[in-house]
């Protein structure tokens, strides 16, 4: 006997098409195989974000409208998309981020299965201020308590939850796929060549420590460019401050395509990410899949992604970090022997097909008893 193939929705995420931050590459990654699993994948997007077209990768796209606010866009969506999700005999309803936990109690008073996954806590996120954060914190206690179901996408945040609310979410990893290096083409339209860059990729915003990656790079000025990828997160006056600090070899290159990200993950010199907090990061991610030289911060979710295989330094050590960065310029060697151990590392991690079978596994266990087998 087979269960039957489930009709699923995703909530709270920008979109489709565009890869703005992990929710986006999940929407796209696991909604997509889960589709080609049989399953029937709805994705709730932004109407403004998301192109306007009926599926991608066989995920069914629902563009609906929302506040384009800081405060405002998320639970504005996703309030939407909740109550449209009604008119739909979905078998399960996920929501994405603990913004938008809270509403994942509603299609549960109707007898619908809601799941909640949680890849951060956003009330660490600088740019928020106390109104907000308190709203978010709500939220975390939300993700816990309201949906029939939470997923977390790391240890750290499951001994979190276990240690915070007493329960022990399910824990189920974004996904590595090794990935054979690109040759540089696109990037040269940047005057960017193998190796001859060091590489942010992310959003903008204070929590990602930009502003310390800028300060680190200053005594190593005129031997390498710096390459900013990535768009605000309505993080426009903290990107004002990056754009005062830099120097003339740092390129801001905003929100790339796929293809262009995949050049500069394959051919820069390093790779840095000087985050405080995260979730698990797609981008740091993406740098084990190509197998890049890594620097980042020790925080314990970075430390889960990358093991031995990067170098690490303290939040906010500007003097630590630089000292990494002199020493891969200084030492070409040990550059290449970072990008061996990120590619091996690489190659013993999950990939987005096991993520998207765990997923079609966790559905059905807690749907459990509700849901009838299909006939064999």
């Amino acid at each position: 006997m087979k269960h039957r193939p489930l009709r699923i929705a995703f909530i709270g995420a920008r979109g489709v098409g565009s890869r703005y931050s992990g929710i986006e590459t999940y929407y796209e990654e696991v909604g997509s195989r889960l589709a080609a699993r049989g399953h029937e994948v709805t994705a709730y997007c932004r109407n403004y974000f998301t192109p306007d077209i009926a599926t991608l990768r066989g995920v069914h796209v629902r563009r609906l409208p929302c506040i384009r606010s800081k405060h405002l866009e998320t639970i504005t969506h996703s309030l939407l998309s909740t109550f449209d999700s009604f008119r739909q005999p979905f078998d399960v309803i996920q929501f994405h981020a603990i913004g938008s936990a809270p509403l994942s109690l509603l299609p549960r008073l109707f007898g619908r299965t809601t799941v909640l996954s949680v890849r951060g806590l956003d009330w660490q996120r600088a740019k928020w201020g106390g109104f907000a954060r308190g709203v978010l914190k709500f939220g975390e206690w939300a993700s816990a308590h309201c949906p029939t179901a939470t997923v977390v996408v790391s240890r750290t945040l499951q001994e979190h939850y276990a240690k915070v609310h007493g329960r022990r979410p399910c824990c189920i990893p974004n996904a590595v796929l090794t990935s054979p290096p690109r040759e540089p083409q696109r990037i040269k339209q940047y005057g960017l060549d193998r190796r001859s860059y060091i590489l942010y990729s992310g959003r903008l915003s204070p929590e990602k420590g930009v502003d310390v990656l800028l300060d680190a790079m200053r005594p190593l000025r005129g031997r390498i460019k710096l390459v900013l990828a990535g768009g605000s997160s309505y993080s426009d006056s903290y990107i004002e401050s990056l754009h005062r600090a830099a120097s003339d070899d740092v390129m801001f290159l905003g929100t790339v395509d796929r293809e262009t990200m995949q050049e500069l993950y394959s051919n820069c010199y390093a790779y840095v990410l000087p985050s405080v907090m995260e979730g698990l990061s797609i981008a740091l991610l993406e740098a084990v899949s190509f197998g890049a030289c890594i620097v980042t911060t020790n925080i314990p979710e970075n430390v889960e992604v990358v093991d031995d295989a990067a170098l690490t330094f303290t939040p906010g050590d500007t003097a630590a970090l630089g000292e990494h960065l002199r020493r891969l310029l200084d030492a070409p060697q040990l550059a290449t022997t970072y990008r061996q151990k990120a590619a091996a590392h690489a190659a013993a991690q999950p990939d987005w097909d096991t993520v998207a079978q765990l997923t079609e596994e966790f559905y059905y266990q807690i749907l459990g008893a509700r849901l009838a087998p299909a006939v064999a």
